[in-house]
C-alpha cells in the first residue's frame, strides 16, 4: 500500500473523531469525517473510500441503519466501532454487512492495523498467492476476488470471500472458529463465536444452503464448521 488510504470516519464524538483522524493521517490515511448517520451515508455513496469506520450510536440514522444502506450499494470494507460489551450491536452489524468490528475504547494503533488488513483483503493482497479452488459447482478465483456458483457470480464482501475460500480450500476438514478467523483475517484476536456464526449464516444464505439440512457448510457441534466436499 504505497499510496495513502482513504477512510470515512462517521463518529459524533468530536474529540474522539479528532484524535482518531490525527493519528490515522500521521500514518498515511486520508480521513473524511462525518458527525451523523445521514451525512456519513451521503459521503459513503458519493465517494469511493477504501474503508468506512462507522460508530453504532449516531444521532438521527444510527450506524446499523447506515451500514445496511451502504452495503446495498457499495462493497467497501466497513469496520463498526461499538461500545465494549455490546455484543448484540456487533452481531447485528455483521448481519447487516459489516466486515469487522472494534469495541470502544480502542487503541488507534489497533484500528490502523484493522484498516490495513481490511483493505488488503478487499484488494486481494492478504497473505501469499492463492490458487483457484473448485468444489463441485463452486469456483473461487482469489486473484480476481470472484466467486461463482453454477456459473453465476456470488455477491460477497471481501471478508465473506476470504471465509468461503478458507472453508472450500479445506473441504472435508473440520475447522474451528479460531482457525477460520486466522485463515480469513490473518489472526483470531478479538474473535468471538457469534461473529463467525453470523458470517457463516450470511454465506449459507448466499449459497442457498439450508442450515437445517446443509449440503455445503455443515456445523460440527462444539468444534466449528466443515465444507462438504
Amino acid at each position: 500500500m504505497d499510496s495513502p488510504l482513504t477512510a470515512l470516519l462517521v463518529e459524533d464524538d468530536a474529540r474522539l473523531a479528532g484524535l482518531t483522524a490525527t493519528y490515522l493521517e500521521r500514518n498515511d490515511v486520508v480521513v473524511t469525517r462525518a458527525a451523523d448517520g445521514e451525512e456519513g451515508l451521503a459521503l459513503a455513496l458519493r465517494h469511493p473510500f477504501d474503508v468506512v469506520l462507522l460508530d453504532v450510536m449516531l444521532p438521527g440514522r444510527d450506524g446499523l441503519a447506515v451500514c445496511s444502506a451502504i452495503r446495498q450499494h457499495r462493497d467497501v470494507p466497513i469496520i463498526m466501532l461499538t461500545a465494549r460489551g455490546e455484543e448484540a450491536d456487533r452481531v447485528m452489524g455483521l448481519e447487516l454487512g459489516a466486515d469487522d468490528y472494534l469495541p470502544k475504547p480502542f487503541s488507534p494503533r489497533e484500528l490502523l492495523a484493522r484498516i490495513r488488513a481490511a483493505v488488503r483483503r478487499a484488494r486481494g493482497q492478504a497473505g501469499p498467492q492463492r490458487a483457484l479452488v473448485n468444489v463441485g459447482d463452486l469456483e473461487l478465483d482469489p486473484s480476481a476476488r470472484r466467486a461463482t456458483l453454477q456459473g453465476d457470480a456470488l455477491d460477497l464482501t471481501a471478508y465473506e470471500f476470504d471465509l468461503l475460500y478458507a472453508l472450500a480450500d479445506n473441504a472435508g476438514r473440520v475447522l474451528s472458529r479460531e482457525r477460520l478467523m486466522e485463515l480469513a483475517r490473518g489472526n483470531s484476536d478479538e474473535a468471538f463465536d457469534r461473529s463467525v456464526d453470523v458470517h457463516v449464516s450470511r454465506l449459507r444464505q448466499k449459497l442457498g444452503d439450508d442450515p437445517r439440512r446443509p449440503t455445503r457448510i455443515a456445523t460440527v457441534r462444539g468444534v466449528g464448521y466443515q465444507f462438504l466436499a
